[in-house]
């Protein structure tokens, strides 16, 4: 299998969404998504990163408050690095994503560091802290970020993430300079923009991703279950409920928050919300994502800094380009993060 591409040189014109012009076979978006999240494209992303010679080492990172994250370090030996670029996975995902694997090995070809860095209970983390997971813990993101950068003496920062990770990205964008991070640009791949409008979507969607988001869920709710018994009483009857009521259950009892849209709204970045974005972003977008409502960024009001490209294929987070597992938002990532060091 071939190793990741060099970087386009500084003559070549930069890649575009509009460049993304699957096979026909690819093209339908439920297809692009179920394979965008295969096993076919987690063992591609091992090869793709095993072949750059990498070394890796796992980093437990302080996330302020107790909370620790773990984060995994993959760098050349003998090379000083360009920058170094924090990936950030979706929901669910992990740094063993095959979209994380493989935007590692096309940003390692590219000459930077990575760090893949795993949510709390995501990955084989669930024990490394009691409370529970939910999508407004921004702020230990933030720290675990400035811990990395110390411990790593990072000069120049530049981060990507996916789906909920792009949302954590751009979150990261607006407390970036408040937190000393020397953050010079970030790339998102179909980020999550109105957690609300998502959640309505998926109950429309095809059940097939209502099916695959709460196996992997409720999975994480028992591991968390298994290994603190005493803080999490939630029984089976509580855990067969569809997503909006498991959801309901986090925001009341385990977030603080008084509703599911209390909630949602707490970690939305719709409207002008990315109004005080200071630091450039490049936001890749599928114009048929099954799960993430187009309608979400057609009404999005983003800053100068900020640049949209919709493509019209793609799916959700997939972008594959051929059944070998290949993945042209993982070019797109390496590309507009190289280029901004």
């Amino acid at each position: 299998m071939a190793e990741p591409a060099a970087p386009a040189s500084a003559t070549a014109d930069p890649l575009d969404a509009a460049d993304y012009r699957p096979p026909r076979l690819l093209r339908n978006p439920h297809l692009q998504s179920v394979l965008g999240s295969s096993s076919l494209r987690r063992r591609h992303g091992l090869r793709a990163l095993a072949a750059t010679g990498a070394t890796t080492s796992e980093h437990i990172l302080d996330g302020g408050n107790g909370a620790r994250l773990q984060g995994w370090h993959s760098q050349l030996p003998g090379r000083a690095p360009r920058a170094t670029a924090l990936l950030l996975h979706g929901w669910e995902g992990s740094a063993e994503s095959g979209y994380m694997r493989l935007a590692a090995a096309r940003l390692l070809a590219a000459g930077l560091d990575v760090v893949r860095l795993n949510f709390r209970d995501h990955g084989d983390t669930h024990h490394l802290n009691e409370e529970l997971f939910h999508s407004n813990r921004i702020d230990e993101v933030v720290h675990a970020a400035a811990d990395m950068v110390q411990r790593l003496r990072v000069r120049d920062l530049v981060v990507a993430g996916y789906s909920l990770g792009g949302n954590h990205a751009l979150r990261l964008g607006l407390r970036a300079r408040l937190a000393g991070l020397p953050l010079r640009h970030i790339a998102a791949v179909c980020p999550l923009v109105d957690p609300g409008r998502t959640m309505a979507s998926m109950e429309r969607a095809p059940q097939i991703y209502d099916w695959y988001f709460r196996r992997k869920w409720r999975s994480s709710l028992v591991r968390k279950r298994e290994l603190f018994p005493e803080r999490f009483g939630y029984d089976d009857a509580a855990l067969g409920q569809d997503m909006r009521g498991l959801i309901d259950m986090l925001a009341r009892q385990h977030a603080g928050f008084g509703s599911v849209d209390e909630y949602f709204d707490s970690y939305s970045i719709a409207g002008d919300r990315l109004a005080a974005l200071d630091v450039p972003a490049s936001i890749l977008m599928a114009e048929d994502d099954p799960v993430i409502p187009i309608d979400d960024f057609r009404d999005w009001r983003l800053p100068p800094v900020a640049a949209l490209e919709v493509a019209r294929w793609g799916g959700h987070c997939a972008f594959v380009e051929n059944f070998a597992g290949d993945g042209f938002a993982e070019r797109w990532v390496a590309e507009r993060l190289a280029a901004a060091v």
